[in-house]
């Protein structure tokens, strides 16, 4: 059983090491062709022979990675759901080496945990590698998480830095563009997106409203609504945008206020949590013959399980007790 675990580990890193030396080679190899083709040094008839001889991209990276899970992935639609959320965790990680860090992740986690742990508690080596895994999402979603808060403070500042730009005459598309140079990520690298995006001849609603996809905001769709409907509609911008700047202000005051409200909720839950995780992590230390009973045993399987359940059925009414909607 380890012999077999080692050689499929082996293999993994080697398809991975493999994958990795393509892709430079694929990488230079364009870099190349660009370069002959705007010297004008490119040969004749090796445009053809390239296009016969190499395979479409697509293809290439479904062998190198494995078929079947590029199929998986495709079927469930899982590719395009983590570029999303790549895109707005401001990471410029690859889906498809994530999932198969992943996966990496998960091998490691169990050989270890199975080396380990005495032969009565290997079956946790799953739990143990499952959790493995998590960790590259767990770090988007966290990553994920800061930056839309990051975003959202940052936003009534910039409604207000538009709306005195427009009043001293700078044209909307100017004003989204000038917040590039004034604030930090990752509000300038949005706006700056937009802009460039409506520079190159993309409408100015439809650049919008592709940050409003990108931004998961409600306070960005307030924004992009009230920019479109002003466009059909007429009126003053700047002081639209100062009233939706100083909303926003106000709503962040009330959330604030809640979080204080709602925290011994939040750390009562939290201890009640943790506590019977602790106690099982302080028997399985001192007496293990005591815990053995939940792993060997059928009933003690069940009971387990049903305890486990419980636990999150009960952490999960817990927070949804305290977390009180201020949209």
């Amino acid at each position: 059983m380890f012999l077999f675990l080692g050689i499929l580990l082996v293999v993994w890193l080697s398809a991975m090491a493999v994958w990795w030396v393509l892709s430079g080679l694929l990488k230079s190899a364009d870099f190349t062709k660009i370069k002959d083709r705007l010297t004008g040094r490119e040969k004749k008839g090796a445009k053809a022979k390239a296009k016969a001889a190499a395979k479409p991209k697509h293809l290439l990276e479904r062998e190198l990675a494995g078929g079947r899970l590029v199929d998986v992935l495709k079927k469930y639609e899982l590719l395009p759901k983590l570029q999303v959320l790549l895109d707005q965790a401001g990471l410029k990680w690859n889906p498809l080496k994530t999932i198969q860090g992943c996966c990496l992740l998960f091998i490691v986690g169990f050989l270890v945990t199975w080396l380990i742990l005495p032969s009565a508690f290997q079956a946790f080596a799953y739990v143990v590698g499952a959790g493995f895994a998590t960790l590259p999402i767990l770090y988007v979603i966290r990553a994920r998480g800061k930056r839309l808060a990051r975003f959202e403070e940052l936003f009534p500042e910039s409604l207000e830095f538009v709306a005195r730009s427009m009043r001293a005459g700078h044209a909307f598309s100017v004003s989204l563009e000038m917040i590039h140079r004034e604030f930090q990520e990752p509000i300038a690298g949005e706006f700056r997106r937009s802009f460039e995006e409506h520079n190159l001849g993309l409408p100015l609603d439809v650049a919008l409203q592709k940050m409003a996809k990108r931004v998961p905001s409600l306070d960005v769709h307030f924004f992009v609504s009230a920019v479109l409907l002003q466009k059909r509609t007429g009126g003053n911008l700047a002081e639209i945008l100062d009233k939706l700047a100083y909303v926003i202000r106000e709503r962040f005051k009330l959330r604030g206020r809640i979080r204080a409200i709602s925290a011994h909720g939040k750390m009562t839950g939290t201890a009640l949590t943790c506590i019977p995780i602790g106690v099982a992590l302080l028997m399985f230390w001192v007496n293990p013959d005591y815990i053995r009973f939940f792993f060997l045993d059928e009933i003690g399987n069940y009971m387990m399980g049903a305890a486990i359940l419980l636990q999150i059925i009960g952490y999960g009414i817990m927070r949804k007790i305290v977390a009180i909607d201020v949209n």
